[in-house]
């Protein structure tokens, strides 16, 4: 409704211009001319807010399907990047077949030709720490984590790897020139050492790094945890490389999901401290819990980031 009057006002202000300069004009030819340029730069405005980041969909907000199903969600929400998760079947196309550093050249070039035709792009992939496992195999499974990751194009690779492993995560990050975005989950009180929910000390860990080492910020985790995902943004800067944006209810680890706006995150807070900084990684759009509403919720966060 805003964008129509603003379209309104635009018109009628122009049209007076024209009535005045170009009266040989069509007041028909003129409306339509006003229409589309109109129609033009408030699309413009728009796109223009979230320039200098990209915007799309964590699959794990559609885990529920294939991830050839959620790159059509994704491009039917209105994302432009897509973020995967390794453990998600790939398509119905090809059963038993999951979505990870194992797939075949052919499930490859399947899985980039889907995004092709879809006209989404994968920019990153959330991995689990089963490649650290085996510490004698820990270097040949993460180096086949990053060649797959070098396969699909993708910019970084997200996970929350060992302390005792991020140098040989570093190694690799320098060798293919690929991201490692940290990721934060909440706080635990079942779980009294687990501190990757503290933006203190997870900013300590990338102490001295490599600069492509970094976060994937999850702003529904930090919120989740007591934090102010502002100020958390604010105090990683420059080692932001990825966001995961959350908005929630409550401060609790159990804490539902809200559609942006209606929680405690401050998503407009979030969304002008990235842009701020000059952020240039991506933001992904991702929901913990699934109701008959998601389309929906997703497509207005996305509408939201665009906004703001």
């Amino acid at each position: 409704m805003g964008m129509a009057l603003g379209l309104r006002r635009m018109t009628q202000g122009t049209v007076l211009f024209d009535v005045g300069i170009r009266g040989r004009l069509s007041m028909m030819l003129k409306q339509k001319v006003l229409l589309a340029v109109g129609l033009a730069a408030a699309s413009a405005a728009i796109h223009a807010r979230a320039e200098g980041f990209a915007v799309g969909v964590a699959t794990y907000t559609f885990r529920q399907g294939t991830a050839f199903e959620a790159i059509e969600k994704t491009k039917a929400c209105g994302g432009d990047v897509i973020e995967f998760f390794l453990w998600q079947p790939l398509g119905a196309e090809y059963p038993k077949v999951i979505l990870n550093q194992d797939l075949s050249d052919e499930h490859v070039a399947a899985l980039k030709a889907k995004l092709a035709a879809s006209g989404v792009k994968a920019v990153n992939a959330y991995f689990n720490n089963a490649v650290f496992q085996d510490k004698d195999k820990a270097e040949a499974h993460v180096r086949k984590l990053f060649e797959f990751a070098r396969k699909l194009g993708l910019r970084g690779l997200t996970g929350e790897p060992p302390a005792d492993q991020l140098d040989l995560v570093e190694k690799m990050v320098k060798e293919y020139d690929i991201q490692l975005c940290f990721h934060n989950h909440p706080k635990d009180p079942k779980k009294p050492d687990y501190r990757n929910w503290d933006p203190v000390y997870l900013l300590s860990m990338m102490e001295k790094r490599d600069p492509r080492m970094g976060f994937s910020v999850d702003t529904g985790h930090l919120s989740r945890s007591g934090v102010d995902p502002v100020e958390a943004v604010r105090l990683f800067g420059k080692r932001v490389l990825s966001v995961h944006l959350k908005d929630v209810k409550e401060a609790t680890k159990e804490s539902i999901d809200l559609p942006y706006g209606q929680g405690i995150g401050n998503m407009a807070g979030v969304l002008a401290e990235l842009k701020k900084q000059g952020f240039q990684g991506h933001v992904a759009v991702e929901y913990e819990q699934v109701t008959e509403r998601l389309l929906d919720d997703v497509k207005f966060c996305l509408a939201f980031i665009r906004s703001h």
